[in-house]
């Protein structure tokens, strides 16, 4: 692994790569504990500008589900950050990849509107937890901190009767402003789980089909991309299975020193201070 080396030692490294993948909370912003009132983090506006001069595409991915990619694309451009909606993916844009290819048309959703609306905008039948889909193909959970025993009850009669179990994430935890945020879907994932005994299929980070949906956007295969992260167990496992170019960065969950800490063939290829370092490389 490469650290915050200098500026002739590191952006060799980075000839290559024809497109990005950034994370957004802990590496391109930081939102409040109810992850919303985003700050940009250093560097971040003017490194999509300078990859935008350059021709180079890219889209941030964030695994959390509290916003529409609109809702997120608007949140971001408030403070600078120019992702438009096409360019900004949550874990729900997957699903609605693969479940398009598996022709699911009947859904049961766990989650509020930044995973429900998308589905409905995409077509399908949609029905919300804690209303009971008994008949739904596939059950989605996504971010719900309002959940109730009935939603639970819901999830699991729909999963007795052969519908496929999906989450967002099972990442414990994301980064804010005031520290890790708790997630939910992951948690409500294995309350299914320990009902029913079926594992529900991830389809945010680090799953290969988020990677495949990230790469179609981006017109760039893997080998050719960079993604840009936070998070150990996310972006820089993702990108270390998938064949791209991991580069961590501290601002968000994981520090210097965890990326340390991990084997050599696990750490990223690039450990960085935050994306105002990974401007500076290619400035």
């Amino acid at each position: 692994m490469n650290s915050t080396g200098t500026h002739r030692a590191n952006s060799p490294m980075l000839a290559g790569v024809r497109g990005y993948i950034f994370d957004i909370d802990g590496t391109l912003a930081l939102a409040d504990k109810r992850l919303s009132g985003y700050q940009a983090l250093p560097g971040a506006s003017e490194l999509l500008a300078l990859l935008r001069q350059r021709g180079l595409p890219y889209v941030g991915f964030t695994n959390g589900s509290t916003k529409t990619p609109l809702q997120l694309s608007q949140a971001l451009m408030q403070i600078g950050i120019q992702l438009d909606e096409r360019h900004t993916m949550t874990p729900v844009s997957v699903a609605i990849d693969l479940f398009q290819r598996r022709r699911y048309k009947r859904l049961l959703v766990l989650g509020g509107e930044g995973v429900w609306k998308p589905l409905v905008e995409a077509g399908f039948d949609v029905v919300r937890s804690p209303e009971r889909a008994d008949d739904a193909e596939a059950v989605l959970i996504g971010w719900h901190p309002g959940f109730v025993l009935a939603d639970l009850d819901a999830a699991c009669r729909a999963v007795w009767e052969g519908a496929a179990l999906y989450t967002v994430s099972k990442a414990a935890y994301v980064a804010s402003r005031e520290g890790r945020t708790l997630g939910i879907s992951g948690a409500l994932a294995a309350a299914v789980r320990s009902i029913t005994g079926k594992n529900a299929v991830v389809v945010g980070k680090p799953s290969a089909q988020a990677l495949a949906c990230a790469s179609a956007r981006l017109g760039v295969k893997p080998a050719q991309m960079a993604i840009v992260g936070d998070d150990i167990s996310l972006e820089n496992a993702m990108a270390l299975r998938g064949g791209a170019m991991s580069v961590g960065v501290h601002t968000g969950l994981s520090s210097a020193e965890d990326f340390e800490r991990l084997p050599v063939d696990s750490q990223p290829h690039l450990s960085l201070t935050g994306v105002d370092r990974l401007l500076e490389m290619l400035t």
